[in-house]
């Protein structure tokens, strides 16, 4: 195996690491009773981009992202 098959290999494992973590650090989507009233339409609901939980859905894209794309470069067997 080429070095940059195993470079390949090892970040591909680093990214499904770091996105099972990401992923678990998120909150749950029920909203409970809550969303039927309207009241889940609040402060922290309106800047969710701008908050933690915003954060994570973008970190978790991005790394989703990656591990597909290495993934298909891993197939390809070019290395």
């Amino acid at each position: 195996m080429s070095v940059i098959r195993w470079i390949l290999t090892i970040a591909i494992i680093a990214v499904s690491i770091v996105m099972t973590v990401v992923i678990l650090m998120q909150e749950g989507r029920s909203q409970g009773l809550g969303a039927i009233s309207g009241a889940a339409e609040t402060y922290w609901g309106k800047n969710k981009g701008r908050s933690m939980e915003g954060f994570l859905e973008k970190f978790t894209t991005g790394l989703v992202i990656a591990f597909f794309l290495l993934a298909i470069f891993l197939d390809m067997q070019l290395f």
